[in-house]
């Protein structure tokens, strides 16, 4: 019995938008990370329409190509400048269809571990009209699934726990603890954040 652990299936939903740039970037970032992560970033191409980046009147196989070698390009330009602990091994999937059902079905081609997709955030008759691939994926996958949009929460500078044995609370004090080496120890609240 290998001690090795076993290589997760990570499917990526892109259709370049910023929200699929964004999923992307969290793949990359968890791929370099945790080389384990064998990533397949599918762009599911509409028949009719194509994709907004490369508008058709009907896709065919060498519309797949040319949109195929372009997520190409773009995984390779998400990938530069990063460092990886190890080798990391991706593929690049191009098929006509409709985008949920593709995602879903290469998701089960590679038995996917989890699966990342941007939301485009559609409310109302757009919603209605355009159904929401994010939310149908999240619904049928049989794995867990990552909507992933932009971080539009401000940062904050986080505050100094301070006890203060006089105050009575509803709840009890957070523990604080670490993970090394296969170990969990318990800290000090006040022990640094490195």
């Amino acid at each position: 019995m290998s001690d090795q652990p076993r290589p997760r299936q990570v499917v990526v939903a892109y259709d370049f938008s910023t929200t699929s740039d964004e999923a992307l970037g969290l793949a990359v970032e968890i791929a370099c990370r945790e080389p384990i992560h064998i990533l397949h970033i599918i762009s599911a191409i509409d028949s009719r329409h194509g994709l907004p980046v490369a508008p058709v009147h009907k896709a065919d196989y060498e519309y797949a190509e040319k949109i195929q070698t372009m997520l190409g390009e773009r995984v390779q330009e998400v990938f530069a400048g990063r460092r990886a602990i190890a080798e990391v091994h991706f593929f690049v999937h191009s098929r006509i269809g409709h985008p949920a059902d593709e995602v879903l079905q290469l998701s089960r081609e590679v038995g996917a571990d989890l699966i990342l997709i941007g939301s485009h955030g559609r409310t109302g008759i757009d919603r209605l009209r355009l159904g929401s691939v994010s939310e149908k994926v999240a619904r049928e996958a049989k794995c867990p699934v990552m909507v992933v949009r932009p971080k539009t929460y401000r940062e904050v500078r986080l505050m100094d726990v301070v006890d203060d044995p006089h105050q009575h609370h509803q709840y009890a004090r957070p523990h604080r603890y670490s993970y090394i080496e296969s170990r969990v120890q318990m800290r000090p609240i006040d022990w640094p954040l490195n």
